[in-house]
């Protein structure tokens, strides 16, 4: 148990040598029948999975680990899989971005205290990928990111339907009387007919992309569908590539650069991705000390058109995605247009440009050229302005063109339930050019920010046949929602910002071209307005208050502020 290969694992400082307390711990690893040479110098490779049956995206993740480990054996390394906190976004209340910190944590600390030289991240269900990739960044060891694919296309009465926009289209549908409720409850099954996550552009399929455009993930990893063989195979390979990236000492700070991060905001932009994203990639940035505003996103997203064809902004699935190219292709034409850093290194040893340029488009309906985009100008519209001082963001690419230059008179809505009380009144004074507005849905006010920021239009306008209008507020919009929405206003009604002041009838100007957001109220009203405001209760203790006296706004990627940087993989100390 000696040599310059042993001294520089990590794990050895648990399993190297004949001392007391690492007899302790060989010997009961051995329990599982782990034979003897496993402990002399190989690499230990940490599998965080977040597999969960209440995790319907992940919860195939037992057989997808399995190709995992057998890679691990094959290159020479030893699998230890271990459970985290499993962020279902189907299932948790009240939102699970309530608890991407705290699953974060878990992450981050079962990670640094346990015999680990590598880790390969499980992740799928919308939250379990940035909660894992912020948890390793903290950590800064070799990582490599396996995401579990996205399900099969939906299919419904001969036509495609995706996971969550269809939810959207067809609830609106009901509401306005053109859609019975038995056609409602039969699109549940038609819509999920395989394991995997959202086959839609939405958070899962979004934060999957990213993790490849980021470097961590292999290529192809975004939109393989999860029941594909070739998925098993990627993870297969990951794990051989995990082994490999120890023995370079690849950690994540080699991969997660400034310029890493721009490559992610420019292939956002062009697969017409999640606003979520605009969070996620803002606290993972924090993690590992990589400096990344909003204004980054505006700039680097602002000339990049969205050329990939997919719902909600478009008509194609991720399976049609996949077939056309993926995420290569994509990267191959944002390169060939000066639009990447084609140097930045990846988890497979090469660099970005080296990994896709060779990469083929099978289809250009779904991934579109560059002068046949989807939208000339996508990416991530940061506006700002005396309603959101700190920024609030919208996705052009979903947008109805007409909306993104608007004046309306506000329709407020104090919280969620006060919008569930009023929005089907008929007497509610409300039509096609009003701006509806929900108040205390943010960081600390849902708390939690829950994605109810695509507030559903009131049934006497969807009776006109009107399907948008402009809605604002300081919540998130699930990544496969639709519409002219502005979100993540900050700093937030329950902070304190300027979002608490709105009032029914106020004039509101929304300017997406010259990126304002601006309430027409004079600034000494406003300022009188919020000396009047006075702060909701806190939760009155457990994690949730936590949360509330730590969360950072939006526009600092909603972290808890004493998680931001990337504390290291020091070993504990020994308690033998």
């Amino acid at each position: 148990m000696s040599g310059e290969k042993t001294k520089k694992l990590r794990s050895q400082q648990w399993f190297g040598g004949p001392i007391r307390d690492r007899f302790i711990h060989r010997s009961w690893m051995k329990n599982q029948g782990i034979p003897d040479d496993n402990f002399d110098g190989r690499p230990v490779i940490g599998i965080c999975n977040t597999f969960s049956e209440l995790t319907p995206c992940n919860a195939h993740f037992r057989q997808l680990v399995e190709h995992v480990k057998k890679g691990v054996y094959e290159a020479g390394g030893m699998p230890v899989e271990f459970p985290v906190m499993s962020l279902g976004e189907t299932n948790l209340r009240p939102t699970a971005m309530l608890f991407r910190n705290l699953a974060s944590m878990d992450v981050e600390e079962s990670i640094r205290a346990n015999p680990i030289d590598g880790v390969v991240l499980m992740m799928g269900c919308d939250k379990t990928t940035p909660s894992l990739m912020m948890g390793a960044a903290s950590c800064d060891l070799p990582t490599i990111g396996v995401s579990g694919g996205p399900m099969l296309n939906g299919h419904f009465h001969n036509r495609l339907i995706g996971s969550g926009t269809a939810v959207w289209q067809f609830s609106e549908a009901v509401r306005a009387g053109t859609m019975s409720e038995h056609e409602f409850q039969e699109a549940e099954s038609a819509q999920s007919r395989s394991a995997g996550h959202c086959m839609t552009m939405g958070t899962a399929s979004t934060m999957a992309s990213m993790v490849e455009a980021l470097g961590v993930g292999m290529p192809q990893n975004a939109a393989i569908p999860a029941v594909d063989a070739r998925r098993n195979l990627l993870a297969r390979m990951a794990g051989r590539r995990i082994v490999g990236m120890v023995n370079d000492d690849l950690r994540l700070s080699k991969i997660l650069t400034k310029e890493a991060f721009e490559n992610a905001i420019r292939v956002n932009g062009a697969i017409g991705g999640s606003t979520n994203a605009v969070i996620h990639l803002l606290a993972i940035a924090g993690r590992i000390g990589v400096n990344l505003s909003l204004d980054d996103w505006d700039r680097l997203g602002r000339e990049v058109p969205t050329i990939v064809d997919l719902m909600p902004s478009g008509q194609f699935l991720m399976e049609d995605f996949y077939y056309a190219g993926g995420v290569p292709a994509v990267i191959r034409r944002l390169g060939e247009a000066g639009m990447l850093h084609k140097e930045a290194l990846t988890a497979n040893g090469h660099s970005i440009w080296d990994n896709n340029k060779d990469a083929e488009c099978w289809n250009d309906d779904v991934i579109r050229p560059l002068d046949k985009a989807l939208t000339a100008h996508g990416g991530i519209a940061v506006l700002r302005g005396n309603l959101a001082p700190l920024g609030a963001v919208l996705k052009p690419s979903a947008a109805t063109p007409a909306l993104m230059t608007h004046k309306g008179k506000a329709v407020v809505f104090e919280t969620i339930e006060h919008y569930k009380s009023r929005i089907d009144d008929p007497a509610l004074d409300v039509d096609e050019t009003s701006v509806l507005v929900l108040k205390n849905c943010g960081p600390k006010g849902y708390p939690g920010m829950a994605e109810v920021g695509n507030m559903g239009l009131p049934p006497k306008v969807l009776r006109k046949g009107v399907t948008d209008m402009v809605r604002i507020s300081d919540a998130r919009m699930s990544g496969t929602a639709y519409g002219t929405v502005v979100l993540h206003t900050a700093p937030e009604a329950a902070a304190g910002g300027p979002l608490a002041a709105v009032r029914d009838g106020d004039v509101i100007s929304l300017d997406v071209p010259n990126r304002r957001l601006d309430l027409l109220v004079s600034d000494a009203d406003i300022r009188q307005r919020l000396k009047d405001w006075s702060p909701q209760t806190a939760p009155s203790g457990g994690y949730q208050r936590l949360y509330v006296e730590h969360v950072l706004q939006a526009d600092k990627g909603c972290d808890l502020d004493f998680l931001v940087g990337s504390r290291g993989a020091h070993v504990p100390r020994d308690s033998h």
